[in-house]
């Protein structure tokens, strides 16, 4: 899939250009709407159809979405479709948000818990997690009983795994060497 994110970083670029100028978080929410339906393989297929023009997948797209988007991301999203990279949409997304929380100095947190975290659970390890790592995070807690106990969090391509899972594997690899 890096090809996926080399073709989809220089859209998402220039599509929080753009953003900028407006209300990044709006875009976002229309953006992920956006992306959700392009995943569609009736879309895709209809898209890929020597048939229909970009218009006519536009107008599909967006009556799917139930959005009435600006001009500007219109014509963002007919240049897309006309470019034949639909499928790369979802990609271009995923890297506007990485590129909008960064400049909010944000940044999202995965947490990976074997039990479910109450909100001031919640909140206790958030604030030890942003100063670990040194910003503040948007969780988005998915339970993994696998884990055992403990919590795995990813940040970026920064993990942090304090799982028991984790640690019976550090212990098997160390006693088998």
């Amino acid at each position: 899939m890096a090809e996926l994110a080399t073709i989809a970083r220089p859209y998402a670029e220039a599509l929080f250009q753009v953003a900028q100028k407006h209300d990044v978080q709006a875009w976002g929410r229309q953006l992920d709407v956006l992306a959700q339906v392009a995943q569609d393989a009736d879309l895709r297929q209809f898209a890929d159809s020597p048939k229909s023009t970009p218009e006519q997948v536009l107008a599909v797209l967006t009556a799917a979405a139930k959005q009435n988007l600006s001009a500007e991301l219109q014509n963002f999203v007919q240049t897309v479709i006309a470019n034949g990279r639909l499928t790369a949409l979802p990609a271009v997304v995923e890297q506007f948000h990485v590129l909008a929380n960064a400049a909010a100095g944000v940044a999202d947190a995965h947490i990976f818990s074997a039990y479910a975290i109450e909100p001031a659970q919640l909140a206790e390890v958030l604030a030890s997690l942003e100063k670990r790592f040194g910003r503040k995070l948007l969780p988005q807690v998915t339970l993994e009983p696998s884990l055992i106990g403990g919590i795995r969090v990813v940040v970026g391509d920064e993990v942090l795994d304090t799982s028991v899972k984790h640690r019976l594997e550090r212990m098997k690899v160390a006693l088998t060497a």
